[in-house]
């Protein structure tokens, strides 16, 4: 019998993943991640209440249920990652960090530790053997799809991963997780960072950087050199943004450059924020195609899918888009796909 380990963050998807391997005839365990302590609000993926409700559904399905402490790590690799960002002037996501070093990091390598064959999760995409290879897919829902964050994965790791999620809808999971009377099947779910309390970003940053150079005020100037007023903090605000500017003007204005080392606000009507190109560092490929290519990509999680040409250079991708793509933010992710299938991504670098 397969042994498999799941990864449960006491929600309903990772808690429906564990009843449905175990239905499958597989030997399962549950894990659940000890990533912050007292910083973590009771609607975060990691809070004390959230292990409470991983415990209890382990308990119910009558698996083996296992905390692992991650917040040395979590803070390292995540937290740190997500400050140092923002003092940069740039637009992280955590979530994709986590997976890529924790979750599929040194949450996989415990899995693997202590004799599983497998490590399942909840996110909503598909892993299929296809064409002698795993792939990583899109999920049926496209409205839940979560293969973008997923990117950083490899091939070795897909064979050794198993997302049950993917051909279901968010209402299909609850209802079967009302069926297998689950105790979560109407917990609502946590749309928040885990880690910063009440989702207030610029108060995170504040505590936990007070002194840097991108929290001090410094002046908003439109595109021609004007100045129109001041700002409380480069970090405090991202590419595309027009609410919370404070300036009056003829027509909309939208946050178009962020400079920290002259802590200066860039704004501009909204037909600057759009271009066609830009380059990506920190690149990763799941399946490597051959380069130059036409794909499909998205900017961020929750943008459309964009046609575009990736060129490879030394050390960087070049991206040109068929149509302009509005407020491309440096410190997010693009992600290549080809149909369904998600080739791999890297970190936004220059926009335009």
């Amino acid at each position: 019998m397969k042994k498999v380990m799941v990864a449960m963050s006491g929600g309903v998807d990772s808690s429906l993943t564990a009843a449905l391997l175990l239905e499958r005839g597989f030997e399962v365990s549950g894990v659940t991640m000890l990533l912050e302590g007292g910083n973590v609000h009771e609607r975060s993926c990691c809070s004390s209440k959230e292990v409470e409700d991983a415990a209890a559904v382990a308990q119910k399905l009558g698996i083996k249920f296992h905390v692992v402490d991650l917040r040395e790590d979590f803070r390292k690799s995540v937290v740190n990652y997500f400050v140092a960002e923002y003092l940069r002037g740039r637009t992280p996501n955590p979530c994709i960090r986590c997976n890529r070093a924790i979750k599929f990091g040194k949450l996989f390598d415990f899995a693997t530790s202590i004799g599983a064959d497998y490590l399942a999760t909840g996110h909503y995409a598909r892993i299929i053997f296809e064409d002698g290879r795993f792939k990583l897919k899109k999920a049926v829902d496209i409205k839940k799809d979560q293969s973008y964050v997923l990117y950083s994965l490899t091939a070795e790791k897909l064979a050794r991963i198993i997302l049950p999620l993917g051909d279901f809808s968010k209402s299909e999971t609850r209802q079967l997780a009302a069926e297998k009377n689950l105790p979560v099947a109407h917990k609502p779910d946590s749309q928040e960072i885990c880690f910063v309390p009440n989702d207030d970003y610029k108060n995170f940053l504040q505590t936990f950087a007070p002194e840097a150079d991108a929290l001090k005020s410094g002046e908003i100037v439109s595109t021609d050199g004007k100045i129109l007023g001041h700002h409380s903090g480069v970090a405090n605000y991202t590419i595309g943004q027009r609410k919370g500017l404070g300036i009056a003007a003829e027509c909309p204005l939208y946050v178009t450059k962020l400079d920290v080392d002259a802590r200066k606000i860039f704004v501009g009507k909204n037909a600057e924020l759009f271009s066609k190109t830009l380059t990506a560092r920190d690149v990763h490929w799941i399946y490597k195609p051959q380069l130059p290519k036409i794909l499909q990509a998205k900017i961020r999680y929750g943008s459309r899918f964009a046609t575009c040409g990736v060129v490879e250079e030394e050390n960087f991708l070049r991206v040109n888009f068929s149509e302009p793509q509005r407020a491309i933010t440096l410190g997010q992710s693009i992600v290549f796909y080809e149909g369904d299938e998600v080739l791999g991504g890297a970190i936004i670098e220059n926009g335009g």
